[in-house]
């Protein structure tokens, strides 16, 4: 968004229909590339193939996403914009689903799924907060914003290629599963998804939750640049943000040891609840106190990126064990588009709630324009967590219902 509205100087609301709109295909992609990943069998494996044959794609759509031509009428702007994002979402989509997928199948072990989801993002979390550094950074060293986000496209879609060919050389998928196939037809698995109720509870509880984080990640710039004046330290807050992340998510894992894996979840998202909310209480201009709710949010938000990942795998036994089929997924694709439309509405309602409070980009904002950011940045996302809470606190499935769904499939039950 910020992309749009500083750097290519597009009317917020004009961009985040746009996206919007990009965001519909996911209704379609998301379970049918996850099924299509259920059905396929290839000497190349059954996941690892589209991440193999997918990254060049991949890098070619994320340059596109980051080039808007000039001098386009606001029609073909928004036809651009709209284009584009669906391109880049396919490519992502059939690479990722399936990558994704791989956590149900990697390990059996109800723990070892949420060491497994910490290492992966306990390494990925730094490249994400190099990532959110260097952009503005690399931006920067360029006279236009246009020019410089132009070159971030180029940058970072040859980075996720390369990523992905390197993950797909290392990966190994265990013969029993990549030889497989599901057949049953793809509604039908669509529509089963839905009756299992550990996954309708699991996936409601994060769709509601991510909408309130994909509010804090867009606004975040907004918040720190016109409310306190603080638009330099951007970078600095993201890194204070991720790296606590990134510190506490085996320390939530070994909570989890103890509480199980719902429960732990509901409790960071709490502490980073009320984080948020404390930011509608500061008054405008520079704060050291935005360090301190950094600290303490990203303590509490390192939950979110262990404990949902590392559900959706129980949640597809549970679906084995009443058909016999793997179906991982469709379940990461379901999970997939519960993901990006709830990101999605974050954005559109970014740029809705923009527009609806009269920002004007690059200028000194009015007090009501202010009061509708720090409404949108704090309280709205603590409200969405709150929301979710009870949903994961009674969450159905615990280590011991796990290890009693392993001793049923294992006995053929």
């Amino acid at each position: 968004m910020v992309f749009y509205t500083d750097g290519v100087l597009i009317a917020p609301a004009l961009a985040s229909s746009a996206l919007l709109v990009g965001k519909i295909w996911d209704a379609i992609n998301d379970p049918l590339f996850g099924w299509l990943s259920d059905r396929t069998t290839s000497r190349f494996g059954k996941r690892r193939v589209y991440m193999i044959f997918g990254a060049l794609p991949l890098a070619v759509t994320i340059m596109l996403l980051w080039f808007v031509p000039r001098g386009l009428p606001d029609v073909w702007v928004f036809v651009w914009i709209a284009v584009t994002f669906l391109l880049f979402d396919t490519a992502w989509t059939l690479t990722n689903v399936p990558y994704y997928a791989l956590t149900a199948e990697l390990t059996d072990d109800y723990d070892e799924r949420a060491s497994l989801t910490a290492f992966r993002m306990v390494l990925g979390v730094p490249a994400y907060i190099v990532g959110a550094a260097l952009t503005p950074a690399l931006v920067g060293l360029f006279e236009s914003k246009r020019t410089g986000y132009g070159w971030i496209g180029v940058i970072y879609g040859l980075l996720a290629a390369a990523v992905l060919w390197i993950a797909a050389a290392g990966l190994r998928e265990r013969k029993e599963i990549s030889q497989s196939k599901a057949h049953t037809p793809p509604l039908q698995t669509l529509l089963a998804t839905f009756r299992n109720k550990p996954f309708v509870r699991l996936i409601v509880a994060y769709l509601v939750a991510n909408v309130g984080f994909a509010l804090i990640k867009t606004l975040l710039a907004y918040f720190l640049t016109y409310q306190l004046g603080m638009e330099a330290q951007v970078p600095l807050v993201m890194f204070l943000l991720l790296l606590f992340v990134a510190l506490f998510l085996f320390p939530w894992k070994k909570v989890s040891d103890r509480l199980n894996k719902g429960p732990t979840y509901a409790a960071g998202l709490a502490l980073g609840g009320l984080a948020v909310a404390a930011t509608f209480l500061l008054p405008p201009g520079p704060t050291p106190w935005v360090y301190v709710i950094a600290v303490v949010a990203g303590i509490g938000f390192s939950a979110q990126w262990v404990f949902p990942w590392a559900m959706v795998p129980d949640v597809v036994e549970y679906d084995r064990l009443g058909t016999g089929e793997h179906r991982g997924g469709m379940y990461y694709g379901v999970w997939g588009l519960a993901t990006k439309l709830s990101d999605a509405l974050g954005i559109a309602a970014t740029g809705w709630v923009l527009q609806l409070f009269g920002y004007v980009p690059n200028v000194p904002q009015s007090t009501h324009t202010l009061f509708g950011i720090r409404l949108f940045f704090g309280l709205v996302p603590a409200l969405f967590f709150v929301v979710a809470l009870p949903l994961l606190i009674w969450y159905p499935i615990t280590r011991a219902s796990h290890a009693e769904m392993r001793r049923r499939l294992a006995n053929g039950e």
